[in-house]
């Protein structure tokens, strides 16, 4: 069940990173994938800060970090 919940999750969370993150978009399908890895990312990163998310809220908001600092990396990646 976690991970149904992360995967949906990440993608509620890469279309809201594409849409924050703009500029010259990889498509909404890569965004949704970025999402559902950021998700993962989001995790590691808030763990490492010790941070702790809580709820549905708390893991989107995670999860919404993480695809934003992934869509950053991969847009300048792109861009390289």
């Amino acid at each position: 069940m976690w991970l149904i919940w992360t995967v949906l999750i990440g993608i509620i969370a890469g279309w809201l990173a594409g849409q924050v993150v703009k500029g010259r978009g990889m498509g909404v399908v890569v965004d949704l994938i970025v999402g559902i890895v950021g998700s993962i990312l989001g995790g590691f990163v808030f763990g490492l800060l010790g941070l702790a998310a809580f709820g549905l809220l708390g893991r989107l908001v995670m999860s919404f970090v993480g695809a934003v600092i992934l869509l950053l990396l991969v847009r300048a990646l792109k861009r390289a």
